[in-house]
This record gives C-alpha cells, structure tokens and sequence, in this order.
C-alpha cells in the first residue's frame, strides 16, 4: 500500500491506521510515488488530490497506464463533490474527505483490496483453463495458434507422418513435443535429431546406428536415434538440410519400417513415429533437386504451419510474461511485470527472430531492470527505439506533447538511429539522412547527441 500525501502528519496517521494489516510505503510527491511504484508491487495507492508541482489527478492518469494498475483512493480536503466527481471519472476507485472517519477508511481499503484480489483470482483461474485447453508446452489464444492447437488434437492419436513448417525461432520443437505428449506414446521417448548440425559422413550412423569395426573409429557397438526412439517419437528438425545421399536410405526406413545399422549384416524392425519439421521451401527444394520427392511426400502426410510472431501480436505479451514468470521460478530474478508501454513496445515490433528473439529480449531486460516493472528503457535499443517513437505519436495524440517537443523527439530518435546503423560515423550517417556533415553535428549539439565514449577519437598527447 502507498500513501501519497504532501502533509507528514496525515501520512503518520495513515500508517498508524493501517500498518498492522498492511505493508506501507509512503511518498510525499509525484516523483516520489512513481519512483517507489517502480521499486515494488503496490495493491492500492492512497493519493492526496493537492500535491505540490504536479497533482494527485496526474499521477491517478499515470496509474491508468500501468499493467496491472494499482486502484487508488482519493483523499481531499474539501467536502465538495466536484474534486471528487471528477477523480472517479479519472478512474479512482473511491474517495475520502479530511477530516477522515478511521473505521469508513478501513472498510474502503478492504472492500477494494477484496475485489482487487477476485480479480485477480478470476485472471489467474481463466489462465490456468486457457493453459488447459492449450497443448503442453505451447502458448497462444491468436486465431492461427487456436487452429494449430485444434489440428495438434486431431491428428495426436494418428501415427501418420507430420511435416512442421515455420520460420526459424518458432517453436517448432515444442510443437512436436507437444504433439508427442497428446499421442499414445507419450510414456514413450522422444527422441530429437538436429538434421543440419551432423556432418555429413555421419549422419547415417547418428540415425542407425553402426556396428563394432564398421569404420576406423567404431570401437563398439551403437544403436542409432531410429532405436532410441523404440515405441515413440522421432522428432527430425531441419529435415531440408538432410544430405541427398542418406535420403534414399531414410525414405526406406520410412517405408519399410525397418532399418540397417553401419555394418551390420540384417534388418532391425522399428515402431516410432516421424515428426519432422523445417525452414524450407521443401517445394522449392525438390524442384531444384535438392531433396527427394518421394521423401518429401512421405514426411508430408500431415502439414502443419507454425505462424511467425509478427502474425499474431495478441500473443507477445503472455509469451513475455510468461518467459518472466519462468525466470522467476527458476529463481534466478525477482519477479517483473511489464509496463504498459513496454507491452506496447513488444506487441509493435515484427519479431524477425521470432519467439527466440522475445525470449532473448526478456532475459535482457529482466537483468537490466532496476525496480520491479521493465520499462522501454530496459527493452533491446531498437525496441526501446520503436517505444519511443510510438509514445511520442500517442502523447501528441493525446495533447500531453506539444508538437514542437513531438518533432525534437522524433528527431533525435531519428538522428540516432541513423547514427547507430553507421557505427557513428558521422559523414555516413550525413549521407544516410540526406543532409552534410556539418548539418549532422549542428543537430547532434541541439539535440544533446554525443559521441559514445568508444567512438571518440583519443586526444593527442601534449
């Protein structure tokens, strides 16, 4: 709980009021609060309507924009209703008057701190169903991820052949996991085979296995992933960059349902089923006679399609949150949430690296982040860029900003962004903006724009 009042005595007898049931922090200012809404959680927020430099009115509109933002009650000091009707129209949740009756107070506090914690009773119940109905593993209430998870349960109990298509980033493995994990054969191993990262004169052995003696450094005996996965599924990733030459000896074990290890003198009959994914026009490929067509329809029994991040925005924040909440469990980092304007951030950006990226992006700004909420700041620069520049459009909007405080935000965002691309070279940056060198560094100056330390050039010594 925050109490937000300018006056040391109401602020001493509110923490006298309520310190034995609640935790208090105090703050005596604007700055003051928002500085300690950045250091920790906050369920409720006590805020005087009459603070000096800015007004409890501006800090009520600063809490909208919070996620979640903390309910707050309003104090004044004068008994008319027009201080008061306008901060419940501002979204305060309630309100008091000086001199206040302790026992009203209480039944304030409670009453909203109850209905604060059913709402978030009823959050956490409707992500533990939408968890529920999601397949292990995965994520995603977008139209795309609804219709894959639907597909996933369809095609689960099939033994059938399924072939993942999806940009590099995606998720492809959870998505045979998960398919894994619906299936009959989920007690089962699941075994995963990286196609592009075996050399070449190797993969055959890594899928089959090989024989004592069957080449110089067969010391013993070794049964392939084909064996390990007995029973379960064989999850091959980036089948696409599979060698033409141990293609055909694939398609055969696909067919035949058996395979021969490297050096041995008989079949070995095997039960798994063949999850395979890719990055690939595999169309494209077998066109070009870069892979099998016959192996290409017997991995393609069952398509499906991993949609990239940037086609389904709705799902950035929860992944986000979800990759927080998970480092948090790890121990690792005290919890985080974030801002609403870096939620914004997150949901604006193309994600060309798609969930790995925003997995990344998360690790990064829960280490950077000094308080409790991550804000642009804390967000990768070109993120933290792109945030910028849409508060700047939303603050003019709004009328917050002027236009000319718009134009030299956008400016300098600008300016910089050029500047970081050419390495801070200041004539390449010149050229990239259009303009001469000289211009360049005139703006830098206005715009407060320094050279970082490691691109200054070192002094010549006296």
């Amino acid at each position: 709980m925050l109490i937000v009042d300018d006056e040391l005595g109401v602020r001493s007898s509110l923490r006298w009021l309520l310190a034995g049931q609640h935790r208090v922090s105090e703050a005596d200012s604007v700055d003051a609060a928002l500085e300690r809404l950045r250091a920790e959680p906050i369920d409720l927020v006590l805020l005087d309507l009459v603070l000096p430099g800015r007004s409890g009115l501006e800090l009520l509109l600063e809490l909208k924009k919070r996620e979640p933002a903390p309910p707050a009650i309003m104090i004044t000091a004068t008994r008319s209703l027009d201080a008061a009707v306008q901060a419940m129209r501002e979204g305060a949740a309630d309100y008091v008057t000086k001199p206040f009756d302790a026992d009203e107070l209480r039944i304030k506090v409670q009453r909203i701190l109850e209905r604060g914690a059913l709402e978030r009773e009823v959050v956490e119940l409707r992500a533990r169903v939408q968890a529920a109905e999601n397949p292990p593993g995965l994520l995603g209430r977008s139209r795309a991820m609804q219709e894959l998870f639907r597909s996933l349960r369809r095609v689960a109990g099939s033994r059938a052949s399924v072939l993942i298509r999806g940009e590099s980033g995606t998720g492809k493995e959870l998505v045979a996991r998960a398919l894994h994990e619906l299936s009959p054969r989920a007690q089962q191993p699941f075994v995963a085979v990286n196609c592009s990262a075996i050399p070449e004169n190797l993969i055959e052995s890594e899928l089959f296995g090989h024989e004592r003696g069957a080449f110089t450094d067969a010391v013993d005996r070794r049964i392939g992933k084909f064996e390990a996965a007995a029973g379960g599924t064989l999850f091959l990733d980036e089948i696409g960059e599979l060698a033409l030459a141990v293609q055909p000896k694939l398609l055969r074990a696909l067919q035949e349902r058996q395979i021969e290890r490297v050096g041995g003198s008989g079949p070995i009959p095997v039960d798994v089923r063949i999850v395979a994914a890719t990055h690939r026009d595999l169309e494209k490929a077998v066109a070009e006679n870069q892979f099998r067509s016959d192996l290409f329809y017997r991995i393609n029994v069952v398509p499906l399609a991993m949609p990239p991040l940037r086609e389904r925005p709705e799902d950035v924040a929860a992944l986000a949150e979800h990759f927080l909440a998970r480092q948090a469990e790890e121990g690792e980092l005290p919890p985080r949430r974030l801002s609403r304007a870096a939620r914004r951030a997150l949901e604006r950006h193309a994600w060309p690296g798609n969930v790995r990226e925003l997995e990344n992006a998360m690790a990064r700004a829960a280490l950077l982040c000094e308080g409790r909420e991550i804000r642009i700041e804390d967000l990768p620069e070109a993120l933290a860029r792109e945030g910028k520049l849409d508060a700047l459009r939303e603050g003019l909007r709004a009328g917050q900003l002027s236009l000319e405080r718009a134009l030299a935000g956008f400016e300098r965002e600008l300016v910089r962004e050029a500047l970081d691309a050419c390495g801070w070279n200041q004539t390449r940056a010149a050229l990239r903006l259009q303009t001469t060198r000289r211009a360049l560094k005139l703006r830098m100056d206005r715009l407060g724009l320094e050279l970082p330390p490691e691109q200054e050039e070192p002094k010549p010594e006296p």
